[in-house]
């Protein structure tokens, strides 16, 4: 049996790391007798343990979010605006504290959590005045003598999972577009950050929000199916969002349409970057390098394929690697990953590559760290289709180089892969950079700029198996609405 207390703990203070870390419950603190340990993966080395939510804890922080929903339907958009604000101005106070849980947990370096941060308060208050802005519809009807309304209404409560590699953001999003329209909130974070995802409900409970509105909560890997199967299939659960790889994002999306119960999915991507022979070189080549090497890859955005117009290769080639090495320089530490299946993954198709032909032009594809966790930049040229990496999302610190002869090579070759989440294009004429970016099968392309790019007032998804649906803004808050027509007779 998994037992658990609720910590006497003040709420709004920083966490005692001496204690597992609780999870939230209808706005209280809950600690469990079944925990798992957290590893740093900068150090290798314990960091805490973290209570872990068992089915029935689960269904009891759905039916806080079912008794929520009553009266957090009626908010007004005055009192969401005041909460919303409220945790910006809190997120704010404690961002070094809330940095510093992220960067020890995922080993994102200072500038990567500083930016999670900073773009979580950016989106707090961007959504803090939307709720007034939800409008329905007075369309015209057939008959004499009749009307009708169309009313936007929140579906109830919203079953939410986000991932580890940008947790306050991702976070963020798989809760507040939710609340901000009026519904309530499951959040299933992820377990090799939960306190990183503790503090996010540490914020929202500071910040004023009603209890029962937003529980947090995380498991050990092994309860992972009897957890999330008992949620997608509560009838208390309206809808679900996910963020995390396509794998794992087919498992819920299946489950929830054997449900019968609508998605919003945000998975992975295999990025292009066209560069094309007007380009700006070393402008395109330290875009192109912090596409593919920010948070050492770790990113769905990040590029993982560049595409240079055959003209400026040897150019662009040595810009890069210059690049890349301002990134991470040679002297330094290597980066780290969250994983080390990860970096054997990057490993394992690096050395595919090089046996099918591809060559290393900056990095070492035997050379191994001290650390299983960490893994230095490469970059392979002369990559084909038969390389795994052609194909194979490396979610990490691993790009490909690949020449091309026109701009139609360069498209066919961006649209040749299952996903379709984000890109970019560099040249210096824009027509031709809106035309290739038109013929792009993607959520977004970003013209002169990276591949990850992600702000707070425009649409953020994916197409093909990179998901559906949108995150952010007035978007992000019509995925958690529905239509209700109402019609009558005078």
């Amino acid at each position: 049996m998994n037992g658990h207390s609720t910590t006497n703990d003040n709420d709004n203070a920083a966490a005692d790391t001496s204690k597992p870390v609780p999870l939230w419950i209808a706005g209280k603190q809950i600690q469990t007798e079944t925990t798992f340990p957290v590893t740093s993966p900068t150090t290798t080395e314990h960091l805490w343990t973290s209570s872990s939510v068992s089915v029935p804890l689960a269904l009891e922080a759905l039916d806080a979010a079912q008794t929520a929903f009553k009266t957090w339907r009626h908010a007004t958009p005055a009192t969401i605006r005041k909460i919303l604000l409220k945790a910006a101005d809190i997120f704010e106070t404690r961002q070094d504290e809330l940095a510093g849980y992220m960067k020890a947990e995922t080993g994102a370096l200072a500038n990567f959590a500083g930016f999670n941060t900073t773009q979580a308060i950016e989106v707090l208050r961007d959504v803090a005045g939307r709720s007034a802005h939800i409008l329905g519809e007075i369309p015209k009807t057939s008959t004499p003598g009749t009307g009708a309304f169309i009313f936007k209404e929140p579906y109830g409560v919203i079953f939410g999972a986000a991932p580890w590699n940008a947790p306050y953001i991702l976070g963020l999003r798989a809760f507040i577009y939710a609340i901000a329209a009026g519904n309530t909130v499951v959040l299933k974070g992820s377990e090799l950050s939960p306190r990183t995802f503790w503090a996010l409900g540490s914020v929202m409970k500071e910040a004023g929000l009603p209890d029962g509105v937003l529980s947090v909560i995380y498991h050990r890997p092994e309860d992972a199916v009897a957890v999330t199967n008992a949620i997608i299939e509560s009838a208390v659960v309206k809808k679900v969002n996910f963020t995390g790889s396509t794998l794992v994002g087919s498992i819920y999306a299946s489950k929830a349409g054997k449900e019968l119960k609508p998605v919003l999915m945000e998975l992975g991507g295999k990025a292009s970057a066209i560069v094309c022979e007007d380009a700006e070189v070393e402008g395109a080549a330290m875009q192109c390098a912090m596409g593919a090497f920010i948070h050492a890859g770790q990113v769905c955005m990040a590029t993982e394929r560049i595409l240079v117009n055959r003209k400026i290769l040897d150019e662009f080639a040595e810009a890069l690697k210059s690049a890349s090495e301002k990134i991470y320089a040679k002297e330094g530490e290597a980066p780290v990953l969250v994983a080390k299946a990860t970096v054997e993954k990057n490993h394992k198709l690096l050395a595919d590559a090089v046996a099918k032909g591809g060559k290393v032009i900056a990095g070492d594809v035997d050379t191994r760290e001290d650390s299983a966790y960490r893994m230095r930049p490469v970059i392979v040229s002369d990559v084909k289709k038969g390389m795994d990496l052609y194909y194979t999302e490396s979610f990490g610190p691993s790009v490909s180089l690949i020449a091309v002869e026109s701009d139609e090579e360069a498209i066919e070759i961006a649209n040749d892969t299952e996903y379709g989440l984000s890109g970019a294009v560099f040249t210096q004429n824009l027509g031709r950079g809106l035309k290739i970016a038109k013929q792009i099968d993607s959520g977004a392309v970003h013209i002169n700029s990276m591949s990850i790019h992600d702000e707070a007032t425009l649409p953020h998804g994916g197409v093909k198996k990179s998901g559906w649906g949108r995150f952010n803004a007035q978007w992000g808050l019509e995925e958690f609405l529905k239509l209700k027509t109402v019609t009558y007779m005078e």
